[in-house]
């Protein structure tokens, strides 16, 4: 798989690759948040490519405290080939070399899957509770 920036021609092939990963909800929209991305560290915002079809996505923003990754995906007929673990590493280094000290991660308490992926790269449960505050309605 090829990383690279994501380009607005993705965005059709994206919003489906988040769609075919339940990554989507009622009060997030889409559009707003890939442009909202392309607003702040839009180099941060990767896609993956394999065989020219847009196959995986991350989005790695850094606060200048703690990183984050949003919109880790890799559609689903394509897991199991370490696409998610590049896009990843492609997140980690790119943090690493801002000066990043952590990465922190949101993850639905219902995808276990995903809580399992992070687990094998290192990722542990911090004892903390995530909370949130929306301050502009998207839908």
């Amino acid at each position: 798989m090829k990383i690279r920036p994501y380009q607005t021609e993705d965005e059709a092939a994206l919003i489906e690759l988040w769609r075919d990963c339940n990554l989507l909800v009622p009060h997030n929209n889409p559009l707003l948040d890939v442009g909202r991305k392309l607003a702040v560290n839009p180099e941060w915002f990767a896609v993956g490519i394999e065989k020219g079809t847009l196959v995986a996505s991350i989005m790695a923003g850094y606060d200048g405290h703690r990183g984050w990754i949003n919109y880790l995906a890799v559609t689903p007929t394509q897991r199991g080939k370490g696409f998610a673990r590049q896009l990843m590493e492609f997140a980690e280094t790119t943090l690493t070399d801002a000066g990043c000290p952590k990465i922190n991660l949101q993850i639905r308490s219902s995808n276990q899957q995903a809580q399992a992926f992070y687990e094998k790269l290192g990722y542990t449960i911090d004892p903390v509770v995530s909370m949130g505050k929306r301050l502009i309605p998207d839908n």
